[in-house]
């Protein structure tokens, strides 16, 4: 059968795959939740969710360095891996060996399609739509903020990084009705003090994922913004586009009902 990625390239299987490596810790978690296990062989360091798979499962390295030979070891008849969270090079070494299914998301549509379609390559498309059918519950009842909220989401200290316009967490922070004050600029770009006591900030979200920020980090922003509201948030709800979507609504509207 063949299956085209998010890429737009396709790969042929022969059949459903015995033998899965995951790279993107989001989508281990969705393999667990479509009920594989057996056929899953390999997975990231970083791949903490589920546990049992964290504490059992061979790991292949980090998102972005993966080791081929534990990988060749593996013998995998399909990889899972994605534009963002994984290396180009490492991908292309992969490509080259083995059956690459590769993602590619900066919005929530972009996350069901992901989702169905590796439904339909590991064979389980119908666990995959009742998953999809849950999670557009979930945000079909949502409530986002009223007037759009002036919103930086923070992903690094030292510098200060945060998320820009063509990320899946901008597209979280729109279904919140929450306005990204840095929409303008691309990936995670690095900021000055000076343009975030500039941007009319309202908001500040500070992820627990991948800088794990503390409380002790929010006075430093209050000083930079002190008529901001300042909130510690869970980052794997706002950037993880596996199954921990059925979470994110519920945990969303909480953030919104502050």
């Amino acid at each position: 059968m063949v299956f085209t990625d998010q890429l737009n390239r396709q790969i042929t299987l022969a059949k459903p795959p015995g033998r899965i490596i995951s790279l993107v810790p989001s989508q281990t978690e969705l393999l667990y939740t479509l009920g594989l296990d057996e056929e899953v062989a390999g997975i990231t360091k970083f791949c903490v969710h589920p546990s049992t798979w964290f504490r059992s499962k061979t790991r292949v390295g980090g998102t972005k360095n993966v080791h081929l030979d534990i990988v060749r070891q593996l013998a995998p008849d399909l990889i899972i891996a994605n534009k963002e969270e994984n290396l180009a090079t490492d991908i292309q070494a992969l490509m080259a060996e083995f059956p690459v299914w590769v993602s590619n998301i900066q919005s929530l549509e972009d996350a069901y399609d992901m989702i169905a379609s590796i439904g339909a390559i590991t064979d389980r498309a119908a666990q995959a739509a009742a998953l999809l059918t849950e999670i557009k519950s979930g945000f079909a009842a949502l409530v986002p903020a009223a007037v759009p909220v002036p919103t930086a989401y923070f992903i690094w200290r030292n510098p200060w990084m945060v998320a820009g316009g063509d990320t899946f967490i901008h597209d979280m922070l729109r279904v919140c009705g929450l306005h990204n004050v840095f929409g303008d600029q691309m990936r995670y770009p690095s900021i000055e003090a000076a343009q975030l006591a500039s941007s009319g900030c309202k908001l500040v979200l500070l992820s627990s994922e991948p800088y794990p920020f503390k409380e002790k980090h929010m006075a430093e922003l209050q000083e930079i913004l002190p008529d901001a509201r300042i909130q510690l948030v869970d980052g794997e709800l706002f950037s993880w586009y596996g199954s921990r979507l059925l979470e994110a609504p519920a945990y969303f509207q909480s953030i919104l009902s502050n």
